[in-house]
């Protein structure tokens, strides 16, 4: 196959990627529409009873039959949409490896943000996908996916950019190094952000149909502890060994305290923060979630809102070219 085959090989598989994403979200949204008519119908049942009287199902509760068959409804749903999930999760690593293949000579397939988002987005379903059954994350499908989805469509619309040569200060072995640990790490952390977020509305409203099926307050915080702690170690390898180690073979300094740097070490330190006051201040619950928020905006900032506002980033050469040559 030549480049332009690899190249329309990756654009074809994350288009795929992107609409079998959008049909898993469709399905666990069907899912969790069922789910909530059955908390609505059971809800019903048990006033009803209490009241001595007969219970009659009204409203969207109607048109899902017995409880057995609403059971079973939610169930097909769910086992659908991760289905349809892991086979997107094929098609976005497709694309990534035509990406790479693409390019002359190959090479790994994230040399600016548009190959960046793709990656990241792909850490985090298989993040989701791996430890699905392990911290029993059936609850967070709609909102990875959804996320996914989100972030693809900003990434082919406005990050998108031809398949082109490493630039010098890139084309080096610790591109691999570097930017792999980057990535795992922000999937992590982004996936424990979410687990943070839902901290936080599960503790204001904890009772509904939907808030009915996520875990209890104590298992959400566990959970998002154990993903950020990690992930921070991994980002302290990108961000202060081999990041540093990069720069002197590029620049030859070690730091430079350009803008990507610094918000990088700004994530740093919040995420330090984070996990020694849970260590040692006994910091849980509604604090820790906060704390861990400010970590995920600090890391989305530098991620994309540096390329915006600052006109001074050495770093600018793996993404400018996304914005900047943009029709």
């Amino acid at each position: 196959m030549s480049d332009a085959d690899w190249s329309a090989l990756s654009n074809t598989a994350i288009a795929v990627a992107g609409g079998l994403y959008f049909l898993a979200l469709v399905a666990h949204l069907v899912e969790w529409s069922a789910l909530a008519g059955r908390r609505q119908h059971e809800t019903a049942t048990t006033e009803a009873a209490e009241g001595g009287g007969v219970a009659v199902a009204t409203g969207p509760a109607d048109d899902l039959g017995s409880g057995s068959d609403r059971e079973e409804r939610v169930a097909r749903f769910a086992r659908i949409g991760l289905a349809v999930t892991v086979l997107a999760l094929v098609a976005h690593l497709v694309a990534l490896v035509a990406r790479g293949l693409a390019a002359d000579p190959n090479r790994v397939p994230w040399g600016n943000m548009y190959e960046f988002t793709m990656a990241g987005t792909f850490v985090v379903a298989a993040g989701y996908v791996g430890l699905y059954r392990r911290f029993r994350l059936a609850w967070m499908a709609p909102l990875v996916v959804g996320l996914v989805v989100t972030l693809l469509m900003v990434a082919v619309i406005w990050l998108y950019n031809p398949v082109g040569p490493l630039s010098d200060s890139l084309n080096s072995p610790w591109l691999v190094i570097h930017v792999v640990s980057a990535v795992l790490a922000t999937g992590a952390f982004t996936l424990g952000g979410i687990l943070s977020a839902t901290y936080l509305v599960k503790m204001r409203r904890p009772v509904g149909p939907i808030m009915s099926r996520v875990p209890e307050l104590a298992a959400l915080d566990r959970t998002a502890y154990r993903i950020h702690a990690f992930a921070f170690p991994v980002w302290t390898f990108a961000v202060l060994i081999t990041g540093p180690i990069w720069a002197h073979q590029a620049w030859s300094s070690y730091w430079n305290w350009d803008p990507k740097e610094v918000w990088a070490f700004i994530t740093w330190v919040v995420y330090a923060a984070y996990l020694h006051a849970r260590s040692t201040a006994g910091w849980k619950g509604r604090n820790a979630a906060l704390l861990a928020l400010v970590g995920m905006a600090t890391l989305w900032f530098n991620f994309i809102g540096i390329n915006y506002f600052s006109t001074t980033s050495q770093h600018s050469y793996a993404d400018a070219a996304a914005v900047v040559e943009r029709p």
